[in-house]
């Protein structure tokens, strides 16, 4: 009785107004349940971080001029990646590694294949890093100066890029991806070689 009232004899806007009110509820009815699907999918296939590992690391060269903070590092490493997911693939894109000295990048970045990555499956990179006279902070060389003298150094290979998950046919977007891998290289005794420890797990962030 109220719509009558306020219609009065505009049957046309009383129309219009059912109309637009069926219209409105079938798209928040529809917003609802996409949300609803989403979540569904997402409580099933919850996606996992991949995971990340230092296998070996070997240190061609290590050279320091402490007076003048000026260090030349090469390195080839040995770095894994796994898909521990059940039902999730993962695409990689424009992957880089690097390795750093505390806070100091103390190699170029060297670019990595892109690779997917199905289900429980695993890659396995070795890509060489360089870094030819890159001068240090004087005091992260008076550091590193006395790191060597110890006998162990301890650096950190870092992995940056983007990856994409991909469920069935359907791929979202990209996603930054930043690992962090310990290596702790130790003077051989009666050498001056540096030597890596053991295979290490990295801290992967997605």
């Amino acid at each position: 009785m109220s719509e009558k009232r306020e219609c009065g004899h505009n049957d046309g806007e009383c129309k219009r107004r059912r109309i637009y009110r069926r219209i409105i509820a079938c798209i928040l009815f529809l917003i609802t349940l996409v949300l609803l699907i989403i979540l569904i999918v997402w409580l099933v296939l919850r996606p996992t971080k991949p995971r990340f590992y230092l296998q070996d690391a070997s240190l061609v060269q290590l050279n320091l001029t402490a007076d003048a903070a000026i260090l030349t590092t090469f390195l080839q490493v040995t770095i894994s990646s796994r898909n521990p997911n059940d039902r999730i693939g993962i695409y990689y894109n424009r992957l880089v590694a690097y390795a750093r000295y505390n806070s100091q990048q103390i190699t170029s970045s060297t670019v990595l294949p892109p690779v997917y990555l199905a289900p429980h499956e695993q890659v396995i990179w070795s890509p060489f890093l360089f870094g030819g006279a890159v001068p240090l902070d004087s005091n992260l060389a008076a550091a590193l100066y006395q790191d060597q003298k110890a006998g162990f150094v301890l650096i950190s290979v870092r992995v940056g890029g983007r990856l994409r998950w991909k469920v069935g046919t359907w791929i979202s977007g990209r996603y930054h991806l930043h690992v962090n891998c310990p290596a702790l290289l130790v003077r051989k005794p009666g050498s001056y070689d540096f030597r890596f420890q053991q295979s290490t797990r990295c801290s992967v962030d997605v």
